[in-house]
């Protein structure tokens, strides 16, 4: 027997997860934007799935072809739905893009900075005052899965886990007394000298002003022990403290 040309096999893919809670056809590009614009080294060419299973069932008529282009007008590659609702099976369908049952597993969504209400999206935030000059933001407490923590200006110190599904960001450093466990982004607005400190490495995703890498790219040397995360020229380098 020949040895075939390829091989199907499964896989772990990190994907963005965008789920609707309501649908308006003029709010939604212009959230979209603004959200995508806070991290476009993330967001750009990353793949979708857009899950309409928090969609209520009285919110009205959603224009999926619509959607999708907004979303490929800002860099997202969208490759699935997912829990699409009766009425919109057969359209849906159409796209070409997979039709995914309901999620089962784990999943959050990624928000907004809570400074900046977008009604379709669920916000779970922490709200800490912030002093003059560069402000630096202290969170004591975990930071749970579906959570986000954002230091706008300033630096961010969390004296506590950071779970999987969870995500911290701030405009300076990141430091992390404790596990790290879903997403860091330090430098979001272009701060390459930012950088990310934590006491055990074990992320989802880093990024340092829009450089970013997954979970998979984490070597042995860093994996699950102290680390830091810096940009070396256009290099996001990751090392043992």
């Amino acid at each position: 027997m020949s040895t075939p040309d390829f091989l199907l096999k499964g896989s772990t893919v990190t994907v963005v997860v965008l789920e609707l809670h309501q649908y308006d056809s003029e709010a939604f590009p212009v959230q979209l934007a603004e959200r995508v614009a806070r991290a476009p080294g993330l967001f750009q060419g990353s793949p979708v799935v857009i899950s309409l299973e928090s969609l209520p069932a009285d919110c009205g008529a959603v224009d999926l072809a619509a959607m999708l282009q907004h979303c490929r007008d800002q860099g997202l590659r969208p490759i699935a739905f997912r829990a699409v609702p009766d009425g919109l099976q057969e359209v849906a369908a159409h796209t070409g893009l997979a039709v995914l049952p309901p999620g089962g597993g784990r999943g959050r969504t990624i928000e907004a900075p809570p400074q900046e209400p977008a009604p379709d999206i669920e916000v779970r935030t922490e709200q800490q005052p912030v002093s003059a000059g560069r402000p630096t933001r202290t969170i004591t407490r975990p930071v749970r899965s579906g959570q986000q923590i954002y230091a706008e200006g300033g630096d961010l110190i969390v004296l506590a886990p950071v779970s999987e599904g969870a995500e911290v960001l701030a405009d300076g450093n990141i430091h992390i007394y404790g596990p790290l466990r879903g997403r860091a982004l330090a430098g979001v607005h272009g701060d390459a000298t930012a950088r990310i400190f934590c006491q055990h490495m074990d992320a989802e995703l880093i990024s340092v002003a829009g450089h970013f890498l997954l979970s998979d790219a984490l070597g042995d040397t860093v994996l699950r022990k102290p680390a830091q995360v810096a940009l070396d020229g256009d290099v996001l380098s990751v090392s043992a403290l």
